[in-house]
């Protein structure tokens, strides 16, 4: 795995602190929603930090953690359950917050060990595998030991040499970070201008001007004041569901295009698989759909694929929809995509509480929602279409920068690809 010119040292020997944290008393029960941030395994992606469901301890529960606070370039690694692996570095606005029991700090010794060098290192391929292994040799659930964690080998070249392969590979997600942020924007844009025309009403009139305020005719429907012309319909009126499927195990080498809820959690790319390491049934996806998880719709999950080939699947925990009328579809992700139609989606769910609500798929095409003109749907979908494109755009980029990473980092990590480097190099990147 690694070069011959390069020692190895056990990571104990490279460390500072190698420790877990532990649950608050009360546990779920004791968390707020301000105060010190408690880091757990959810938030933990390999190179990414996902603050979403991030949770607060209040400062009694947080000084009984000190021994778990997390310092500036510690590296965060899951130790247990089905995210054991998962692997970043504390982004800097989390400094100071504490891990719960499933999230192993790792604190290097920086003048032998750099923390960014050993954050892509335990990424790598080969210690992702080592580490899976590692983890299911033990009882019935995943775990990686602080033991374990303390034996791994980590190779020592240069700190200089450390440095500037670390920094090849930084500038790969600093760039995808910023493609991130463009998307973001681009995602609000498209959505602040849904609320323009389709919540306030202020669509463009004949002459070009915001309808409500330009004193456009407003009728009484079920669901408040709406548009002349306007009417309240069922979902069904806009969207159809597809249950099309396939089963992938029956073709067992053919490569298919999945989109898992994992892989959206991850960073919402589809990851691709054989048929034969996909054991259930999956829907068939083309890019005229529209998916949304059904699972938990608190958390909120759309997507709008992209698909590279005719083998595009997606899990049966979204729901596919398919616009009804031609040149809608930009007008129906952002339908879906607004808050009004997700809170649908929370307050219709069934099951307990927690991990396992889920959306009855048929009962959302008898929602009541506001149906405008198709000519208005058409307009904005047109208008909107652009802003899309240049999403996707951002997304191909992504997904061209995150392959580049993927085949430079083993073969950094392994020597086969030295980097010539020096001080200045260092200081400029």
């Amino acid at each position: 795995m690694t070069s011959n010119y390069w020692k190895k040292a056990p990571l104990r020997e490279l460390t500072l602190k190698v420790g877990s944290g532990a649950t608050p008393r009360g546990g779920s029960n004791s968390y707020g929603e301000s105060g010190i941030p408690f880091i757990r395994s959810q938030n933990i992606y390999n190179l990414k930090f996902d603050n979403r469901g991030i949770v607060y301890l209040n400062e009694e529960q947080a000084e009984k953690l000190n021994n778990v606070r997390v310092l500036k370039d510690d590296v965060l690694l899951n130790i247990t359950g089905d995210s054991v692996a998962r692997c970043t570095k504390v982004p800097e606005a989390f400094i100071g917050s504490r891990v719960n029991q499933h999230v192993s700090i790792i604190r290097t010794k920086q003048e032998e060990l750099d923390p960014d060098f050993l954050m892509y290192y335990l990424n790598s391929p080969y210690m992702q595998r080592y580490m899976l292994s590692l983890a299911q040799s033990g009882g019935t659930r995943a775990a990686l030991t602080k033991g374990m964690i303390e034996s791994f080998e980590v190779p020592l070249p240069s700190l200089q040499e450390q440095k500037a392969i670390a920094n090849i590979l930084l500038n790969c997600d600093e760039k995808i970070d910023t493609n991130n942020e463009i998307i973001g924007k681009l995602e609000e844009m498209a959505q602040a201008l849904f609320k323009h025309w389709f919540i306030d009403f202020q669509f463009p009139n004949q002459n070009g001007k915001p309808y409500k305020t330009s004193g456009g005719e407003m009728i009484d429907s079920e669901l408040g004041k709406i548009p002349k012309g306007w009417e309240v319909a069922s979902l069904k009126e806009l969207v159809e569901i597809s249950s099309k499927s396939v089963k992938p195990h029956e073709y067992p080498n053919r490569l298919y295009e999945h989109y898992s809820i994992p892989a959206y959690d991850e960073n919402k790319e589809p990851e691709y698989q054989e048929g034969k390491e996909i054991k259930s049934n999956k829907y068939v996806v083309n890019n005229e759909v529209v998916l949304v998880s059904k699972l938990n719709p608190s958390t909120k999950r759309i997507w709008k694929p992209l698909t590279k080939s005719n083998d595009a699947i997606c899990s049966t925990e979204f729901i596919v929809y398919v616009p009804k009328m031609d040149k809608t579809l930009s007008y129906v992700y952002e339908f879906l995509n607004n808050d009004r139609f997700q809170n649908l989606l929370i307050s219709n769910a069934t099951g307990s509480t927690g991990s396992r609500q889920r959306v009855r798929p048929k009962e959302t095409l008898k929602y009541k929602i506001v149906l405008p003109k198709l000519e208005i749907i058409q307009k904005y979908s047109e208008l909107v279409s652009s802003i899309h494109s240049q999403i996707a755009i951002n997304k191909i980029q992504n997904q061209k920068l995150r392959d580049l990473r993927n085949v430079l980092l083993p073969k950094l990590m392994s020597g086969e690809i030295r980097v010539p480097y020096n001080e200045e190099m260092l200081e400029e990147v």
